[in-house]
């Protein structure tokens, strides 16, 4: 007999539930049960769902990837020499294999007074009581079927606090490894940045080998009253993999958030990023490029509340596709009726390289209030033939031509990137999709 989902997932909290972290703690073991009831309620999203239109799940629901042994990893499932090629330099590291934290791959140098970084299965065991009011949500709380599965079944992820008036100069990189196919990664991070501080970081996740797998994450930041936060996302999983990550803000007075998503690799991904402005005075700025080739299928969904007057939102994503690949993008900016003086602006751009390619854009501007200053709006098109043009009259040859308009149309969000380890390995990765001729040239 055929299973469906809710059924699988209820078989596989069953085996996993003991084990889970926090599993002495009643509130965590009341919000995974909630998780789970709230998905049993729903199931996955189908192509019915106006946001799920243009994005099929069904593969997930038929792939049944169980959750990651809650034991170590085998110490030979990643390589020194592998880690260190995905690190970046000048960074407080946390690795994550699995889904489980490692510290043995792990780098953090002495820090501040007033910051803690560290492991959330190891603060469940040792200070739950700063995790409560996070973690113990009720199915209210949960966007998403897979919020809801994350809830049930999370395993770990980083936590990341600064207190008052804390600046954190070192970007910190949290680095999640999956190494075999058939397991399922459900992580949640947390952070939180007091009145006046500031935090870098980046989230990246990578593979070993080219298996399928699922990754379900949730990254939630607070910044406090005139905090900083920025949020980089980098995404090279295997491209057999299924990634769905939700990126929730919560901005107070005067703060200001950065998030910029950079997918590259998954067979399936799905991004959501939600940023509130909460308060007067909040700015943030959202910066994304998606790169798919082959039958890769990537989709980025944004949503800007302003919430509040004098909000101030700029959003800049870009995409290139090849082959049959498909993207979507789907930015839904709100100014509530509250928000006078909001200023907003919205741009999505896409370049097709193949006729086989298919983006869906949906931009959105939803207002509220009489008061505003606000814009949108997006492109599709092809490589310029008066450009391939003028670089071939320069003794360019075609590929290379094309491959250095590519190259530039890109390069505009990865310049965006003020942190220099960072920008330079976006730019090596970004380069290695290039003929080596056009190397040269640049």
């Amino acid at each position: 007999m055929n299973t469906t989902a809710a059924d699988f997932y209820r078989d596989e909290f069953a085996r996993v539930a003991s084990a889970l972290p926090g599993g002495h703690l009643p509130w965590l073991r009341r919000a995974r049960e909630a998780g789970l009831a709230s998905f049993a309620d729903t199931g996955l999203p189908t192509l019915r769902q106006e946001d799920w239109k243009y994005t099929s799940v069904a593969a997930i629901e038929k792939g049944r990837f169980v959750l990651a042994a809650l034991t170590p990893p085998a110490p030979d499932c990643v390589t020194a020499q592998q880690i260190e090629g995905w690190s970046l330099p000048d960074t407080q590291r946390l690795v994550f294999v699995n889904g489980h934290y490692q510290p043995r791959w792990s780098r953090i140098a002495p820090l501040p007074a007033g910051v803690t970084l560290a492991s959330l299965a190891e603060l469940l065991e040792r200070d739950p009581e700063r995790l409560e009011s996070m973690l113990g949500q009720t199915p209210d709380a949960y966007p998403s079927a897979f919020a809801a599965l994350n809830a049930a079944f999370m395993s770990d992820g980083a936590y990341i606090h600064l207190a008052v008036g804390v600046a954190l100069d070192t970007p910190i990189h949290l680095l999640f490894v999956t190494t075999e196919a058939g397991l399922a990664a459900q992580t949640r991070n947390l952070v939180m940045a007091d009145a006046g501080s500031r935090v870098s970081l980046i989230e990246h996740h990578v593979a070993v080998g080219d298996g399928a797998y699922f990754t379900n994450v949730i990254t939630d930041l607070v910044a406090g009253r005139d905090a900083e936060i920025e949020h980089h996302k980098v995404q090279q999983e295997s491209l057999k993999a299924f990634h769905v990550a939700a990126v929730n803000a919560d901005q107070q007075h005067g703060s200001r958030f950065t998030s910029r998503s950079f997918a590259l690799g998954a067979g399936l991904a799905r991004i959501d990023i939600r940023v509130g402005l909460n308060a007067e005075h909040t700015a943030c700025a959202l910066d994304g490029l998606y790169m798919t080739d082959g039958r890769q299928h990537i989709d980025h969904h944004t949503r800007i509340d302003h919430a509040r007057p004098h909000g101030t939102s700029r959003e800049f994503y870009k995409g290139v596709l090849a082959g049959a690949s498909r993207a979507v993008f789907n930015g839904k900016v709100i100014v509530h009726a509250d928000a006078q003086h909001s200023d907003a602006d919205q741009t999505n751009r896409n370049l097709l390289l193949s006729d086989n390619a298919e983006v869906d854009t949906k931009p959105q501007l939803e207002i509220y209030a009489d008061d505003v200053k606000c814009s949108h709006g997006a492109t599709v098109g092809q490589l310029d033939p008066e450009q391939i043009f003028y670089l071939r009259s320069r003794g360019v040859d075609d590929a290379s031509a094309r491959a250095l308009l590519t190259f530039a149309f890109a390069e505009e969000v990865i310049a965006r990137v003020g942190m220099a380890p960072l920008r330079a390995r976006l730019e090596k990765l970004l380069l290695g999709r290039l003929p080596e001729r056009v190397k040269e040239l640049l």
